[in-house]
């Protein structure tokens, strides 16, 4: 099935475990990063959008966006495996693109975990580009930092 044929729409409630699922299986979820937290927390702010892709009722593709009024970044994008190559995450991108530019956002920013040259490669074929940048963080309950 193309990507014509999925439907991509706002996170419902049924769509939470397999959003869950989709993001365990792509290896997106990280032992301090709890999905559901990270879904509660996107879904309660105005500013984040949770957009899922459904061929029916599967769940084939998500992203979330989110911005602070000045940048958007995505997060949680994911792709079913079986379903990679279609175009689906070209649709979803678009998507999120549009609900960013839609609240007025006109740059968009994303990460990409080093050695992923997969996923780098899916961010350049659709425009991206890698941004000479130093990324600091912090912990605010002041555990160390994680990988």
């Amino acid at each position: 099935m193309s990507a014509a044929a999925v439907i991509i729409a706002p996170l419902e409630d049924g769509d939470i475990d397999a959003v869950v699922a989709l993001w365990e299986c792509c290896g997106l979820t990280r032992p301090w990063n709890d999905p559901r937290s990270d879904i509660a927390f996107a879904r309660k702010n105005t500013n984040a959008v949770i957009l899922v892709g459904k061929d029916g009722d599967a769940v084939v593709s998500t992203a979330m966006a989110g911005h602070d009024g000045h940048r958007g970044w995505f997060y949680y994008v994911a792709v079913d495996s079986d379903r990679q190559g279609q175009g689906l995450g070209r649709a979803i991108m678009t998507a999120s693109e549009t609900w960013l530019r839609d609240q007025g956002v006109e740059k968009v920013q994303l990460l990409v975990r080093a050695g992923n040259e997969k996923v780098r490669a899916f961010y350049e074929a659709l425009g991206y580009g890698e941004q000479p940048r130093v990324l600091f963080g912090k912990w605010l309950d002041g555990r160390p930092l994680t990988p």
